[in-house]
């Protein structure tokens, strides 16, 4: 009786409350605790999920191959008149254009020259000029570089290149009578193409 008078007599000093009351809380603080507790489950103690080797996932869809464009082929002469049969409007044959009167096939770049595309309107065609002037005029699209000064000729170089790099050469424009059947060595026929006259040094 000595051990509980003293306990009694210290919770009541220390708490201000009876034994029974501080027992009472003391139940009610411990429960809470136990109730709290058992909301919250240890990581380590969740359920394993089942292994993928006793339930394997569904097969997933493969993606689609990857575009591949056809080989380019070779048209050899072609006269402007033909060259705009191959402006994109038939996804059968392929995209091509010319610059200073060698044609190329532009099809791996079909975002950009195709239909739709920001240059979809030097599809088809010997655009050079326009190249060198970086123009989007109609007016422009065409193999004409006289008046052309030696900084825009420049810029038609950067563009020449750059489709040498790129793309396949797959012809050259001609004259319609040349490619009717007009003898004469391939120098001669470079030579009358006048989609792509070489301008006079001025300077």
């Amino acid at each position: 009786m000595g051990l509980y008078a003293a306990l009694a007599e210290a919770i009541d000093a220390y708490t201000g409350l009876s034994p029974a009351a501080f027992s009472t809380i003391l139940a009610l603080m411990v429960a809470a605790y136990f109730l709290v507790s058992s909301m919250f489950v240890h990581p380590d103690a969740l359920p394993e999920k089942p292994s993928s080797a006793s339930h394997p996932a569904a097969p997933a869809t493969a993606p689609p191959p990857p575009y591949v464009p056809a080989e380019p082929v070779q048209v050899g002469d072609i006269t402007a008149e033909e060259l705009r049969a191959y402006d994109g409007s038939d996804p059968k044959k392929p995209l091509l254009m010319a610059i200073k009167g060698n044609v190329y096939d532009v099809s791996l770049g079909r975002l950009f020259y195709g239909p739709g595309g920001p240059y979809a309107l030097f599809a088809g065609k010997e655009c050079s000029r326009a190249l060198a002037l970086l123009s989007f005029d109609p007016r422009d699209i065409n193999g004409n570089l006289e008046g052309l000064n030696e900084a825009e000729l420049d810029v038609l170089q950067d563009w020449e290149e750059k489709f040498k790099e790129k793309y396949a050469k797959v012809g050259q424009i001609v004259h319609e009578h040349t490619k009717a059947g007009c003898n004469g060595s391939s120098e001669q026929t470079e030579s009358n193409v006048d989609t792509h006259p070489e301008p006079s040094n001025t300077s």
